[in-house]
């Protein structure tokens, strides 16, 4: 099968922690410039999916590929070296650290230094706050502020670990207003893992939906837009709000 440039695939891939298996046969691809949505309720591998492809889980099976390169055993480093940027959910910046000097920290050429200004335009508010250490930015503006660093490297494929969470409905808006515009203009490809059901069918492509770790659902995000009954069918889940709720008894 021909890969496309940039392309992240994940392929029957079984996985988990200290040799408990959290995923069971989980495959997707994601070219460049694509944007997959994942869906399902806590605790059913979401996050562990990404832990998997960026090497901090243990792969019992399968393989992922990057760029047509097998990763599946490359080092942590190594596969952000290779163009694959991650923003966890635990908003990991240094708050002793002033925003403009938490950018810095991730440049290490001088394409990066120029994509510092590049972040600013993207995230106005943190050009307002780039003389404020992180102990001063609201959980939103570090929420902002993690998304900028993990650019700075210019990321071929971006994985983000629910990066609403917690969030006020304005600041939420505008993190997903900068996170679109951020794709838009990089062209970078994009992996979302959310809570808000609403947000993620507007942002992605395509859809990954989990249940107890194996897929039960891939494909176009319109056609659940289209048919919302296709969540419950699949999982269980139902809507409120655009957040995922318990399953129906």
């Amino acid at each position: 099968m021909t890969r496309e440039a940039g392309e992240l695939c994940v392929e029957n891939l079984r996985g988990g922690y200290a040799g408990t298996l959290v995923l069971d046969g989980v495959s997707f691809c994601v070219g460049a410039g694509g944007k997959l949505g994942i869906l399902g309720r806590n605790g059913v591998g979401k996050t562990t999916t990404f832990a998997c492809v960026m090497g901090l889980a243990q792969i019992h099976s399968g393989r992922v590929t990057f760029d047509g390169t097998d990763i599946t055993t490359l080092p942590t480093w190594r596969r952000a070296r290779a163009g694959l940027g991650y923003v966890p959910q635990t908003r990991d910046i240094f708050k002793s650290l002033s925003v403009e000097e938490n950018l810095f920290s991730a440049v290490r050429t001088a394409e990066d230094d120029k994509r510092v200004e590049t972040a600013f335009v993207l995230f106005p508010r943190l050009r307002e706050r780039r003389n404020n250490n992180g102990t001063q930015l609201s959980g939103g503006e570090q929420q902002m502020l993690a998304v900028a660093r993990a650019t700075i490297s210019g990321p071929t494929l971006l994985l983000m670990d629910e990066p609403l969470e917690g969030l006020a409905p304005r600041l939420r808006d505008e993190l997903m207003d900068a996170i679109r515009n951020m794709v838009e203009a990089s062209g970078i490809g994009c992996i979302l893992v959310e809570q808000h059901v609403d947000v993620v069918l507007d942002f992605a492509d395509d859809i990954l939906i989990l249940e107890r770790g194996r897929p039960v659902y891939l494909g176009s995000a319109n056609e659940l837009r289209d048919d919302p009954s296709i969540l419950d069918r699949a999982i269980g889940l139902r809507k409120n709000e655009g957040r995922l709720l318990a399953p129906r008894p």
